[in-house]
């Protein structure tokens, strides 16, 4: 399932010519609403985020959901993603994570009207999705059909900023057993990206925390979960007490991009303390 469907969406900017986004990401939804991961209920979770995110509804232009919707993956969970998800009454385009099962993922979205863009086109900007899942396995990789098409998306618009969208995290983070799971040919990605000048940042999700750094004028960041949270900067395996996220981002049409997490209050979905294992 890792053929690329270039299928292309046009934004309209704003008044003053900028795009406003949400990233929701890493969602982990199950069929049962009442089954947790790692001692959260990510459906509660989810709905959480949902009603939070809506103080933002007429605002955005659309919302990039950057994989790892479903934790079980059943065509319910994606069902579940899909009404919740329309209630913030934006487009919505997503991109497939390690987790989720595209044979049920593809077809349950697109039943729920989610179509699946690969690349998004406004004035000033493009939006590149990339496809870097690995079926079966928790790492990411690029397939040689992935990086044509980002070759040629480059080079159609090369007076357009441009934002790449991909689920595995392209920079080490920090965290030795995360970044054992990163997209594994990032050099490859990065040696692809540096021949264009107008690749402005990178945004990925898969981490399951907030990651912002700038590498040869690229910004490389990363979101946090609607449910569990990672501990930063860890070798081994462990969570983090900060509550589920978001993040609104802002291009700006002169290729500046403003951004900011968004968080629930601390307190109402917290992680088992006991947890060993993801």
């Amino acid at each position: 399932m890792n053929g690329v469907n270039q299928t292309v969406v046009n934004l309209v900017p704003d008044s003053t010519g900028d795009i406003k986004l949400l990233q929701i990401t890493d969602t982990h939804l199950f069929a049962d609403c009442e089954k947790d991961l790692l001692g959260i209920k990510t459906v509660a979770s989810y709905d959480a985020i949902i009603e939070h995110a809506a103080k933002y509804a007429g605002q955005c232009a659309a919302v990039l959901c950057t994989g790892d919707l479903s934790q079980d993956h059943s065509a319910q969970s994606y069902v579940d993603f899909s009404e919740r998800i329309k209630t913030l009454s934006m487009p919505c385009y997503w991109l497939p994570g390690n987790h989720d099962m595209q044979e049920i993922m593809l077809p349950s979205l697109l039943a729920e009207g989610l179509a699946q863009a690969k690349q998004i086109v406004s004035e000033h900007w493009q939006i590149i999705l990339l496809d870097s899942q690995v079926s079966g396995v928790p790492y990411g990789h690029l397939s040689d059909s992935q990086l044509s098409f980002l070759q040629q998306k480059l080079q159609q618009y090369p007076d357009k900023h441009t934002l790449i969208a991909v689920h595995h995290h392209v920079l080490p983070v920090g965290a030795a057993w995360l970044d054992q799971h990163i997209l594994k040919n990032n050099d490859q990605f990065i040696a692809l990206i540096s021949q264009f000048d107008n690749v402005n940042a990178v945004l990925s999700g898969h981490v399951h925390q907030s990651f912002d750094q700038v590498k040869n004028n690229v910004r490389y960041i990363t979101s946090p979960s609607t449910c569990v949270q990672f501990k930063p900067q860890s070798d081994d395996f462990a969570v983090d007490d900060k509550p589920p996220g978001y993040r609104y981002l802002v291009l700006k049409k002169s290729g500046k991009i403003d951004t900011q997490v968004e968080r629930l209050n601390p307190g109402k979905f917290t992680t088992d303390e006991n947890a060993t294992g993801y």
